[in-house]
């Protein structure tokens, strides 16, 4: 069935058919989910998993670890660098943007120079990408591994970095923490959105051998369980900028949806909920656009923020 209401959204220059994203690292890039449905005429954008420059082999297994109602991940943004992802995925993601589902890059960097040579050699190679991901919460090795956006200047620095690279849109994936300040940073810096929030640390112990149950004692948890904090961020930040939001956390809903749109966010991205329901996309845009239609608008748009304290 049609949708009575339009549902298409801006998110900072990238047109969307509808608000339903993917979150990076869980969806591939796309051509993994074509067995269960259309992704092209069906997402209004994918971000692909995180790459630079250079190839990265990531973090040793074992990697993941299943939680009640979350995961835990410690990949460490294994990736083929950006000639042999082109290479691998440039005619499909091709195909995807003529289908009109917008295709998001995410650069991935360890420094500032990483960061512009993988930007640089996007904007070269990846003529289908619609816009770029900076994905900020990467370890700066430079700095002795602390993340590269953990603070507004820090923050500010690395868009800086890439802002004049491009004059695609620039969204940027943000740490959970400190939002409204480092997101105020970020818009004064150049970002024309804001991607939040990337995984929350946790750990996990398995008491029988008193070791952590992925390869490092800590890893970035994800899923149903972090849905409240993360539509929390997005409303903090929400009020601090004016620049769109993507909202990212335990979506695995309609409803789950229709709280970061009201919250204040412009799209919304499903990620854990990819990895144990690969057909969940097709039913949260179904029971998102009934949602907006029983609000009785005629734009999705009407909602973004609608919240009421």
């Amino acid at each position: 069935m049609v949708s009575t209401v339009n549902m298409a959204v801006d998110l900072g220059g990238i047109k969307m058919r509808n608000p339903l994203n993917t979150a990076s690292g869980t969806f591939g890039n796309g051509i993994q989910f074509e067995g269960f449905y259309d992704v092209g005429t069906t997402l209004g954008a994918i971000t692909c998993k995180g790459v630079a420059a250079e190839p990265w082999d990531g973090n040793s297994a074992p990697r993941l670890a299943e939680l009640p109602s979350a995961i835990m991940n410690s990949v460490g943004l294994q990736n083929p660098g950006v000639h042999a992802f082109v290479e691998r995925y440039g005619a499909y993601l091709t195909g995807l943007r003529e289908k009109g589902c917008q295709v998001i890059c995410q650069i991935a960097g360890h420094s500032l120079d990483e960061y512009r040579q993988a930007t640089e050699l996007f904007e070269e190679l990846a003529p289908f990408a619609s816009g770029f991901e900076v994905n900020i919460s990467c370890p700066n090795i430079v700095a002795g591994g602390a993340a590269m956006g953990a603070t507004p200047a820090a923050a500010a620095e690395v868009m800086s970095a890439v802002r004049g690279l491009t004059e695609r849109p620039v969204i940027v994936k943000m740490a959970p923490h400190d939002v409204a300040e480092i997101g105020r940073a970020l818009e004064a810096a150049g970002a024309d959105g804001l991607s939040l929030i990337n995984t929350i640390p946790g750990m996990s112990i398995d008491i029988k051998t008193r070791k952590s149950r992925v390869a490092r004692p800590t890893a970035g948890v994800s899923g149903p369980a972090i849905h409240a904090i993360a539509v929390r961020m997005v409303w903090e930040c929400a009020q601090a900028v004016s620049i769109p939001l993507c909202g990212i956390g335990g979506v695995s809903s309609g409803a789950d949806a229709a709280e970061m749109i009201l919250a204040g966010a412009t799209a919304v991205s499903v990620g854990t909920a990819n990895l144990y329901d690969p057909t969940c996309v097709p039913r949260i845009l179904s029971e998102l656009e009934q949602w907006a239609e029983e609000q009785g608008v005629s734009d999705i748009n009407e909602l973004i923020g609608a919240f009421e304290c």
